[in-house]
């Protein structure tokens, strides 16, 4: 097993997944940098958080044609785990490797806190260590967040368990309170039909640390090293 962050210009949570994948889980990481093609026999990728290229056009969008991301499509395409973490999100679903689309928050605001996280679902590669009921609290930081999709496409990520997370209450309930961003149907996370991509707006590796206090993120982390 060997994980690579891949680093776009204007990622800036890239040294944060290193962190926690190479220093608290232990593992064989790298960072991949954007112009390069070799994915140098990584096999678990991470497009980290941050704000690659601006943001200019949309959030993700020209991250999309950097040389590494025929590399790193090519790679998921076959099978491999990718792993997108806000920004990393937003680009999986510029790509196409994740269906739907993250809009502009309701608030038009940056939005940068803790919320609380239910997983939907134990049949995935980063939420089978998730412990029945237990609500995650992670932190979020992004300003087009608010994931969304047409009709069709929502019936199918429900119907197919393809919902990872959605945004709850302390309590556990997902509300439109709760939800930070207008989310449809409060969606954090999602993954695609073949199980093998992953996306989601919060920071788990924000969370991975006892010296912040908060360790919820490493059983994201936990649940991908026991599907090694």
């Amino acid at each position: 097993m060997k994980f690579g962050v891949v680093v776009f210009p204007g990622s800036n949570c890239d040294e944060d997944m290193v962190y926690v994948l190479q220093t608290v889980m232990k593992q064989n990481t790298i960072k991949l940098w954007h112009k390069n093609t070799d994915l140098e026999g990584c096999t678990h990728i991470v497009l980290p958080g941050g704000f690659s290229y601006g943001d200019y056009l949309r959030s993700g969008a020209i991250a999309k044609f950097s040389p590494i991301m025929k590399s790193v499509i090519n790679h998921a395409n076959n099978g491999g785990f990718l792993f997108g973490v806000c920004n990393g999100f937003q680009i999986l679903c510029e790509t196409g490797l994740l269906q739907g689309a993250l809009l502009h928050n309701n608030t038009r605001k940056f939005i940068c806190k803790n919320v609380y996280i239910k997983s939907q679902t134990t049949n995935s590669l980063i939420t089978s260590k998730i412990p029945e009921n237990r609500l995650l609290k992670i932190p979020i930081a992004h300003g087009e967040g608010k994931y969304f999709s047409d009709a069709q496409t929502l019936k199918k990520l429900n119907q197919n368990n393809q919902i990872l997370f959605r945004y709850c209450d302390v309590n556990g309930n997902i509300t439109d309170e709760a939800n930070p961003n207008g989310a449809l149907e409060n969606i954090a996370g999602i993954c695609n039909e073949s199980r093998n991509v992953f996306g989601m707006m919060p920071h788990p590796e924000r969370a991975s640390d006892k010296e912040l206090f908060n360790e919820d993120g490493k059983f994201l982390f936990e649940s991908i090293l026991e599907n090694n």
